[in-house]
């Protein structure tokens, strides 16, 4: 299977820069996948989409302001980026610029809030790093760190909380699970009205998520390793849910992936924490999944490679091309599609 079936045209003027006002007046895009069809709905809409019993899975991580600016000792400029948190203090890093960064340098952020030392050059050219400070190290993070926005989005963010969902619990991520950004309190507690269960996993989102796929062929890519756990509580709803033969329906492909990592060929599923690096495309037979939530994804990207095994890819690049079409905004802070 060639990567470049999976290649649509983007004007990069629908490439969103920024959130809309209202988080749940984004655009939904319904795809039907029994029927073949597409609708065009608002976000606050999907509710008419849900049915009582059935359970939304959504991903509660927190992402972290994990691009930091620094001087090394000599003055010289440098920006760090946070990967994860190996332990402790140590963190894995993406450094700017790397050839200068070498074992044993340290860097000063924040007037001296943060000083961090290099451990090790790690595969890929990433950097294992020890930060030293005084107080809470999240609460420093906040004071002098910024989102690691996408590298598609040129606009700053004015308000740092709208890359984070209204219901972001454990801090942890270097992304946004970008699908639950449109949901707001008020929508989930009608959603919850209604009769659907909500429940939750926590899978932290490396940048790993941006990187493009370099093979040419789909099955010789690699996927990134993100780490996640669910709860008893949730493992429980979810399980509840397929017993009564009700729809587990995934908020983002981050939940999609945890669900079906953890899910066993019956469908269910277990308290547990791990790390997963589960690459779903074309030819993918889901254990558990019966719709997901999500935005629209980047051409050629192991996203739209998952959303087209769960739809169809015919089917999906359709509905791109539609939303192409109709000015959808797309990406991060874009409009979303329901599957069904």
């Amino acid at each position: 299977m060639k990567v470049s079936d999976f290649d649509y045209n983007l004007p990069e003027e629908l490439i969103a820069q920024v959130p809309i006002e209202k988080r749940d007046e984004s655009r939904l895009m319904i795809l039907n996948r029994k029927n073949q069809t597409i609708e065009h709905k608002k976000f606050a809409d999907i509710i008419d989409y849900l049915n009582p019993g059935d359970c939304l899975v959504r991903n509660n991580t927190k992402v972290i302001p994990a691009r930091i600016y620094g001087k090394k000792e000599t003055g010289a400029n440098v920006e760090f980026l946070l990967l994860n948190n190996i332990e402790g203090d140590i963190w894995e890093t993406i450094v700017r610029p790397g050839n200068k960064l070498h074992v044993g340098t340290k860097v000063i952020f924040g007037d001296g809030l943060l000083v961090a030392t290099i451990l090790e050059i790690m595969p890929g050219g990433t950097r294992k790093v020890k930060f030293e400070y005084t107080g809470i190290f999240n609460e420093i993070l906040d004071q002098i760190g910024l989102m690691p926005l996408p590298p598609y989005i040129h606009e700053e963010l004015k308000d740092k909380d709208r890359y984070q969902t209204v219901y972001a619990k454990y801090d942890g991520s270097a992304a946004a699970p970008t699908a639950g950004l449109h949901f707001t309190q008020d929508l989930l507690k009608r959603i919850e009205e209604k009769g659907v269960k909500i429940a939750n996993v926590t899978l932290h989102v490396g940048i790993g998520t941006f990187r493009p796929v370099k093979e040419d062929e789909v099955e010789k890519h690699e996927m990134h390793t993100e780490h996640f756990y669910i709860k008893k509580e949730d493992a429980d709803k979810i399980n509840e849910t397929k017993k009564s033969g009700k729809r587990v329906i995934a908020v983002g492909t981050t939940s999609c992936r945890v669900l079906e990592t953890i899910a066993d060929e019956k469908g269910q599923v277990k308290e547990q924490e791990g790390d997963t690096k589960i690459f779903i495309y074309p030819g993918y037979k889901f254990k558990i999944l019966d719709g997901l939530i999500t935005n629209f994804h980047l051409p050629k990207s192991t996203l739209l490679m998952l959303v087209s095994a769960l739809a169809g890819k015919d089917y999906i690049l359709r509905a791109y091309n539609e939303a192409v079409k109709q000015k959808y905004r797309f990406f991060s802070f874009g409009d979303a599609m329901f599957i069904q």
